[in-house]
């Protein structure tokens, strides 16, 4: 590989870094976050009236 000029090269590394951006940015937005509404519901608040 070491043939190769450099303009090949700085090609090669920016093909490779827009994919990589465009995989991690399409995971990004397609990751739909889970509502976790029963560990909410499930929490108690217990009141305790200290009388001194």
């Amino acid at each position: 590989m070491p043939q190769m000029m450099p303009m090949s090269w700085m090609a090669l590394y920016i093909m490779f870094s827009v994919i990589f951006i465009m995989f991690n940015m399409s995971n990004y937005f397609t990751y739909i976050p889970i509502n976790h509404y029963k560990s909410k519901m499930s929490t108690k608040s217990i009141k305790k009236n200290w009388k001194w």
